[in-house]
C-alpha cells in the first residue's frame, strides 16, 4: 500500500531513472500546503537543493524500483 503522506515529484527515464524537474521548491511548498509529511525527489538533486519547508522530510531514489520500494514502506530513509 501507498503512504498517503508522501508526495512524489520527478521525470522517469526510459531506462527507469528519475530525472530532476524545474520549479522544485514551488513544488515542495505547494505539497506542504496539501498536507503531505514526505516528499521523494530524484537522487540527482545533490544535498544543495532548494531548502524544503520545515514539515517535509526529503526521501530521494535514483531509480524507479527505489522510489517504489519508498512509496510501498519499505524503506523508511
Amino acid at each position: 500500500r501507498v503512504d498517503c503522506r508522501l508526495a512524489v515529484v520527478g521525470e522517469v527515464g526510459l531506462s527507469g531513472e528519475l530525472r530532476s524537474v524545474s520549479q522544485l521548491e514551488r513544488r515542495m511548498g505547494e505539497a506542504s500546503k496539501l498536507g503531505f509529511e514526505r516528499i521523494l525527489v530524484p537522487a540527482t538533486l545533490g544535498r544543495g537543493m532548494a531548502r524544503p519547508p520545515e514539515n517535509i522530510q526529503v526521501l530521494r531514489a535514483s531509480s524507479l524500483g527505489e522510489a517504489i520500494e519508498i512509496a510501498l514502506g519499505s524503506d523508511r530513509s
